[in-house]
């Protein structure tokens, strides 16, 4: 008798983790760079050049830093949110599914879904306007770059 119950107890509660089986605890996000075959880092730990999709625990916060040489480093933070999978749980699972999902990280989506690094070289500084323009601040030219104008001194 004990062992039945113990049985049916240990499978409502698998059972009951709605987000654990629908969409697992962890995510697959793109990384992507321009140029592309920068060296990227999940948490310290390098998981391969861009572009790469690396698998990521749904439940912890996850900080991505992006390398390639000339360039300036790029780093970004993939945070948790509340995945809509949580409803389910609430509805079919109650709160036994509720805390398994939050324990093992189903319940969580990671944000956002994936990144693209424009990568910058470490000799410019770089700022995008709205309309498309584009300014590079250098201290030293390229050769091969096209001078299209210059900023004079104010008097």
């Amino acid at each position: 008798m004990k062992l039945k119950f113990a049985a049916v107890l240990i499978g409502s509660v698998l059972a009951s983790a709605c987000a654990s089986i629908i969409h697992g605890t962890h995510q697959d996000v793109g990384i992507s760079s321009s140029p592309t075959n920068a060296a990227v880092k999940v948490d310290g730990n390098i998981v391969g050049n861009t572009p790469v999709n690396a698998k990521l625990t749904r439940k912890d916060r996850h900080i991505i830093s992006i390398e390639m040489p000339g360039y300036q480093p790029y780093e970004t933070t993939f945070t948790r949110g509340v995945s809509g999978w949580v409803w389910g749980n609430i509805a079919f699972g109650g709160l036994i599914g509720l805390a398994v999902d939050a324990i093992d990280g189903g319940m969580y989506q990671l944000t956002p879904e994936q990144i693209h690094a424009e990568m910058r070289s470490q000799n410019a500084s770089v700022m995008r306007l709205g309309d498309g323009l584009l300014f590079a601040v250098v201290l030293k030219p390229d050769p091969a770059w096209q001078k299209v104008g210059q900023l004079a001194a104010l008097n």
